[in-house]
């Protein structure tokens, strides 16, 4: 049972005074959002205006941002009803919602259910419809990356909502044969490798599984801006690892810092993130969208940081 906490008034209004002005003033307008904690930076709401645009549509899209509200995932139903009533097209959904938001939800995809988190929220006709993209983002921008990397045996850092469409990628799409999973909770990695075996194991021993390992996935929060650093010890990572991070914002993570000097092969955050993104425009939208002109907005967005 989620905790309640106080929705901070001011800012509640502020959003909704905010949303409603621009709606206002472009009726014609797409809307969309972002739903998260410590979301400022992301880049998903340039991917998708930029996206748009580029198609003739007029998109805008919302970040709120849980941190800079002031509350939790407590504040879901209000935010969900909020988008309702401002008449979105749906909302992306990340840490740490994920999973919290499948109880407000009417309908789950096939995907969305096998995995047990939500990604993306498609708001049609009074109902709210849960998908995942991570899953299909997050073997799309491996394979372009590590292409003929060995995937016999791998380890997972994280068994959150991204971690669980994580190791259904990894295991159905990509082929890893063992994926030993990790989490600070250990009952949460236990009951997502139950989940996904026969090809999953939860892990116990982390030095011993990356000595087997071929390569590493992490789908911890750790390395973001806001929660810098390694979420392993340097010392377990060697040439003959591939790594494959899922966070993108720094694009250059410690940890892929540390394997590149270690001349390990790696993949960045953001062929997740534009596949991901990519997927979730063709829902709100019903088009198609060019994934490599949002590979090519996603670097400049990236480059302009600097």
């Amino acid at each position: 049972m989620l905790q309640k906490k106080p929705v901070n008034e001011h800012a509640r209004l502020q959003r909704l005074t905010d949303a409603g002005a621009d709606r206002l003033a472009m009726a014609d307008s797409i809307f969309c959002g972002l739903i998260g904690s410590g979301i400022k930076d992301s880049h998903t709401p340039r991917l998708h205006e930029q996206e748009a645009a580029a198609h003739g549509l007029h998109c805008v899209y919302k970040k709120f941002d849980l941190d800079e509200l002031r509350v939790g995932v407590e504040a879901l139903p209000e935010l969900l009803a909020d988008a309702e009533r401002l008449g979105y097209a749906g909302l992306n959904i990340t840490y740490p919602c994920k999973q919290a938001i499948l109880p407000l939800l009417h309908e789950l995809s096939a995907d969305a259910r096998a995995i047990g988190a939500v990604n993306t929220v498609l708001l049609k006709h009074g109902r709210r419809i849960g998908y995942n993209t991570d899953s299909t983002g997050f073997a799309a921008g491996f394979r372009r990356a590590l292409a003929g990397v060995k995937v016999e045996r791998a380890v997972q850092l994280g068994a959150g909502g991204a971690g669980a469409a994580v190791a259904r990628a990894a295991i159905a799409d990509l082929g890893i044969r063992q994926l030993t999973i990790f989490d600070v909770n250990p009952a949460k990695a236990m009951e997502l490798a139950v989940k996904l075996a026969p090809g999953a194991q939860y892990g116990e021993n982390l030095p011993a599984a990356m000595g087997d390992a071929d390569g590493l996935i992490h789908c911890t929060p750790t390395g973001m801006s806001k929660l810098p650093g390694l979420p392993l010890p340097a010392a377990l990572l060697h040439s003959r690892h591939w790594v494959a991070e899922i966070v993108y914002v720094p694009l250059e993570t410690a940890l892929l810092r540390e394997a590149r000097s270690k001349g390990c092969r790696t993949a960045d955050g953001s062929g997740m993130a534009v596949f991901q993104a990519a997927g979730a425009f063709k829902l709100f939208t019903g088009i198609d969208p060019d994934v490599d002109r949002m590979l090519r907005h996603f670097k400049s967005m990236e480059s302009s940081r600097f």
